[in-house]
């Protein structure tokens, strides 16, 4: 991967502040108060997001004065590769990222015919604490800035070459615990200044917060929504997934229909199905009667293997019953297929630490 220069991880020196946390009203409002016009904030950010400058100095069309002045008022730092990890089976890229504070955060690259998709995160760890999952064994660190979410895409961009097509805030963290944070990034990545990626192929993965949801349907742009709901058993929906224990399903369900009411847009539900827990009859039924009548599609998910869980994969049978019934039913459905498993890649496997062998 080509060498980027980084602040020292000792972040932000005293009196600076970060230009990866201003979101694109904030960068826009910043050149307004050094007096600018305009259109400086658009080279801004292109010089940020679609070329990756690394110092002030590099972005020779803004006036000398202007990046002088910049230079003393922010700080610009890009993330520093600490380790990638191949998969050798399907070509997924996992990286591990030290910011400028010294935290780490993954990420994903999925590769295929026509398509390369990042996987981003949007918080160092997680506070939602799902059973199954590896990031939250760690805890919560701390919400990303904009900057820092979107220069994980483009880095990984970067590193495979290519551009990106798709990028999906379904890594580390709960996007809508960083809400502002997390729009503002979208809106660089979709910006044709940022990383041009069109806003359908920008999806959020959600635990189901309600008021981020509402918010989002309030957004212009058509960003692409997934809920993580993993069992339509309040019960079992509960253990699982205590972090939206105060929401119970019966809103989420609410705040969904008025969600694809009033966008036109599709949700998709991501169901990682653990053996013995939410692959049983009850919970197909359950599942079959949440969906009903709901612009939806649900991603079926056998559940990966994670150390310090008890989670095991059902049976193939099982998970092509559950994908059958709810054909039946008139729901569209799919098996997901996981990427990067053998790097400790895919959905719910990241976990912020070196590997083993790095």
């Amino acid at each position: 991967m080509p060498p980027e220069r980084n602040a020292d991880a000792s972040g932000v020196e005293p009196g600076r502040v970060s230009i990866k946390g201003l979101g694109p009203d904030a960068l826009a409002d910043a050149m307004r108060e050094l007096g600018e016009p305009a259109y400086r904030a658009g080279q801004l950010r292109r010089w940020l997001y679609r070329d990756g400058a690394v110092t002030f100095d590099e972005m020779t069309d803004l006036p000398a004065s202007l990046r002088t002045r910049l230079a003393h008022r922010f700080d610009l730092a890009l993330p520093r590769l600490v380790e990638r990890q191949v998969s050798s089976t399907d070509g997924t890229r996992k990286y591990l990222w030290r910011l400028a504070d010294g935290v780490t955060v993954e990420s994903v690259g999925i590769p295929a015919a026509s398509r390369l998709t990042v996987c981003f995160s949007t918080q160092a760890g997680c506070a939602m604490g799902c059973a199954f999952c590896a990031t939250g064994q760690g805890g919560y660190v701390r919400g990303l800035e904009p900057g820092e979410m979107v220069d994980q895409v483009r880095m990984v961009g970067v590193d495979f070459g290519e551009r990106v097509t798709n990028a999906v805030a379904m890594g580390q963290g709960e996007p809508f615990a960083d809400y502002d944070s997390t729009l503002a990034a979208l809106r660089f990545m979709n910006a044709p200044d940022g990383l041009g990626i069109g806003a359908r192929h920008l999806t959020i993965s959600t635990c189901g917060i309600l008021s981020g949801i509402e918010r989002l349907a309030t957004e212009p742009e058509q960003f692409t929504l997934a809920v993580s709901l993993h069992s339509a058993v309040q019960a079992t929906r509960d253990r699982i997934m205590p972090g939206v224990r105060a929401q119970p399903l019966t809103a989420l369900r609410e705040t969904l229909i008025a969600y694809t009411h009033g966008t036109g847009r599709r949700v998709t539900f991501e169901f990682a199905l653990i053996a013995g827990v939410n692959d049983t009859p009850a919970e197909l039924s359950a599942l079959v009667a949440f969906c009903s009548g709901l612009l939806c599609h649900v991603n079926l998910i056998p559940v990966n293997p994670v150390v310090s869980t008890a989670s095991d994969r059902p049976a193939e049978k099982t998970v092509r019953a559950f994908q059958r019934a709810l054909a039946d039913a008139g729901v569209e459905t799919s098996v997901r297929v996981e990427r990067g498993a053998d790097i400790d890649a895919a959905c719910g496997q990241l976990t912020q630490r070196r590997s083993e062998t790095g």
